[in-house]
């Protein structure tokens, strides 16, 4: 299983604002050119973005799929590029005190990726993930102060405790 964290310099707010933004999918996650939402639901539940996967001269489609949607702290996504499988992604985002603690894991459920999973595919998913939350913490941090103050983020989920 990979697990890394970053340090975000923003309020869970802006961080939200970035992650409920299917447009910005393409900008902190790793591999993905663009995306596209299939439906104007993103991030609910069910909903899905598609987007094109360069590996050096082969180009596929992925898409991913909404597993769990509870702001203000899980996002779970299972992200579907055949013929590898598919993969889940957690993100847990935490208050840290002014700032965010955000932390990925993601391990392959389905197909070649989940056939072949071992140290070395964690060792690669680690490097993947360094870079994906650096980028997201360069989007985030690159977001106008008000963001932090914004309401993304709020809603039914929010009211419930921190450490459900």
């Amino acid at each position: 299983m990979a697990v890394r964290h970053q340090l975000i310099a923003r309020k869970p707010a802006a961080v939200w604002e970035v992650l409920e933004d299917s447009r910005r999918y393409g900008d902190w996650v790793v591999g993905p050119t663009g995306s596209d939402p299939l439906d104007d639901s993103w991030p609910e539940v069910g909903s899905t973005i598609a987007y094109k996967l360069r590996l050096g001269l082969l180009e596929m489609t992925g898409r991913t799929v909404v597993r769990r949607h509870e702001p203000p702290r899980w996002l779970e996504l299972e992200a579907h590029c055949d013929p590898l499988g598919s993969a889940r992604i957690a993100l847990d985002i935490r208050p840290w005190g002014e700032e965010t603690l955000v932390i990925v894991d993601e391990h392959p459920l389905r197909g070649f990726g989940g056939l072949v999973h071992n140290f070395a595919l964690d060792a690669l998913l680690q490097l993947r993930h360094r870079n994906m939350l650096k980028r997201l913490a360069k989007v985030v941090e690159g977001l106008p102060p008000e963001a932090d103050h914004s309401g993304a983020g709020r809603g039914p989920a929010a009211e419930r405790p921190a450490g459900r």
